[in-house]
């Protein structure tokens, strides 16, 4: 019970703290508003890490249905828990992103614009073309679970630094590949969120844009999916 207690609270936190991120610098009436990209990666690459110090040894933080599936793929965790891990961390992004909600009301009642306020929530493409959106999920996800599986290459990794090197794993995603289509490279962080825009019942709020779903699903798991079998086909 406690690694799904464990995903379902770190996922919160991470969606608490990133979707958080972007209401503060973008949101009217924000007292951060206009802080620019650099703090957004900056603080999603912190979400990512806090949350992973507290319950990396609990769950093994994975707070990500893709990097969840990859691992169950290449044998590092068991299928049984890929259930229960994925369900965690879908109620674990709703909630983060209702509460985000319920502190930023009054940003959100002050901004007219129905996709800033989407852009809280969940991704979206700068140039909105379906297969080279999912082909940079795939990429981003994929530079990312190689990346935290070749955290094991760090000879004498002392205990924790590894979360302190997936902060930075998530900012060079983010500050590399994250203006094309906003770095979901999580299907969950995405899609958690946008079910809370769609049911919430915030001002002028617009469409969910379903129709992108596909891009974060895919994407991701495609990419985790190949990042685990390139890792395991190297020699080490």
């Amino acid at each position: 019970m406690l690694p799904y207690i464990a995903e379902f609270i770190g996922t919160a936190m991470l969606i608490l703290l990133g979707d958080g991120v972007v209401a503060n610098v973008t949101l009217n009436k924000s007292g951060m508003k206009g802080a620019g990209s650099i703090q957004i990666t900056l603080a999603w690459g912190l979400a990512v890490m806090v949350p992973a110090f507290i319950f990396g040894a609990a769950s093994g933080a994975h707070f990500n249905p893709a990097l969840t599936i990859a691992l169950a793929v290449d044998g590092s965790i068991g299928w049984n828990l890929v259930p229960g891990y994925i369900i965690a961390q879908f109620a674990g992004a709703f909630l983060g992103a209702c509460i985000v909600y319920i502190m930023f009301k009054d940003q959100f009642d002050a901004t007219e614009s129905p996709a800033t306020k989407l852009g809280v929530f969940s991704t979206g493409p700068s140039v909105p073309n379906m297969p080279l959106n999912i082909v940079s999920e795939a990429v981003g996800t994929f530079v990312l679970v190689f990346a935290i599986k070749g955290i094991a290459q760090v000879q004498n990794c002392a205990p924790g630094l590894s979360n302190f090197l997936v902060f930075g794993i998530i900012v060079s995603i983010g500050m590399s590949l994250g203006g094309l289509t906003g770095y979901a490279i999580n299907p969950a962080r995405d899609l958690g969120p946008r079910i809370a825009h769609t049911i919430l019942p915030i001002k002028g709020k617009g469409d969910s844009n379903w129709g992108y779903a596909p891009v974060v699903i895919i994407g991701p798991i495609v990419g985790a999916v190949l990042a685990v079998l390139a890792y395991g086909a190297i020699p080490w």
